[in-house]
């Protein structure tokens, strides 16, 4: 782990205790002589980085992280995630243990993960009109009473493209492209697959499909996921991201989703709090096992 000289603390003012926590990490990174900076968070906001940063502390749950990862991992920051909410598959680090595993990262023993991201980009009549990023997922969804969408599925291999090949044709209540990360939020209440969080995979996942055939799907990260919406919808169109950012669609637009080029950096939050988190929140705990795997 190379030196530590400035930190961004992303600090959710909607959690309990998040300002008393920032403060106590902020004195003791100066002890340190550590530069900081503290963004208070709502929810909302827009925060541009006024400088570089070497790390950055997320003081709330999983929707921080995802905030913080949008906005950081674009420049490579790596992200402490201290869990201020419930349970999170995301946010891993107690607050009461934050130093003592500051301190391991520092000496290079806590685990660095790295997530997949999207890239999601959508096209109106040959022209982009938005572009973002997510470490959860992109969700295509109806407003309305009509809540039923159609709309068109493709992938192309990148890098190279080639010929696109038609995943199928939805009629559904919206769909979810998700990463492995975000294959335990949305996805998974909608019937979705687990997936391990470091795999290289995507999901496709159709949200109350019409045909009962439709069932989620997983291809590789290489692929470039098309969606585009037919011309004639019974419903105005919204499109998700993280749960935290909209857009608004319109029939005949095309959304393009591909892997981004930079991962999220995740400081202490590797594959072994993900399947502690499974454990605990799907209750999958259960009995100690005994004896040698394969034997009675």
């Amino acid at each position: 782990m190379g030196e530590i000289k400035r930190a961004l603390l992303i600090v959710n003012i909607l959690k309990e205790n998040s300002r008393s926590l920032g403060k106590t990490i902020e004195a003791e990174l100066r002890r340190r002589n550590i530069k900081t900076h503290s963004f208070f968070f709502d929810g909302q906001g827009d925060f541009k980085p006024d400088g570089e940063y070497d790390c950055c502390f997320s003081l709330g749950g999983d929707g921080t992280v995802l905030y913080a990862a949008r906005t950081l991992a674009p420049l490579g920051v790596p992200i402490f995630p201290v869990n201020l909410g419930s349970l999170g598959f995301i946010a891993a680090v107690h607050p009461e243990k934050w130093i003592q595993v500051f301190e391991s990262w520092l000496r290079g023993e806590a685990a660095l993960s790295r997530r997949l991201m999207l890239e999601v980009r959508v096209e109106r009549q040959g022209k982009t009109i938005a572009r973002g990023t997510c470490l959860n997922d992109a969700v295509i969804s109806a407003l309305g009473i009509a809540k039923l969408l159609s709309m068109g599925v493709e992938s192309v291999s990148e890098p190279g493209g080639g010929k696109p090949i038609r995943l199928g044709h939805y009629r559904s209540d919206g769909l979810i492209v998700a990463t492995p990360t975000g294959s335990t939020a949305y996805s998974v209440a909608a019937g979705g697959p687990i997936l391990d969080p470091e795999l290289a995979a995507v999901i496709i996942n159709p949200l109350c499909p019409f045909t009962l055939s439709n069932r989620p799907m997983v291809v590789p990260a290489h692929e470039t996921v098309i969606v585009e919406l037919e011309s004639e919808q019974r419903s105005g169109i919204l499109l998700t991201v993280d749960g935290q950012v909209t857009e608004s669609l319109e029939p005949r637009d095309r959304i393009f989703i591909r892997r981004s080029p930079r991962d999220a950096l995740l400081i202490a939050s590797d594959r072994e709090d993900f399947y502690r988190a499974l454990r605990t929140k799907l209750n999958w705990s259960g009995g100690s096992l005994t004896g040698e795997v394969g034997h009675a």
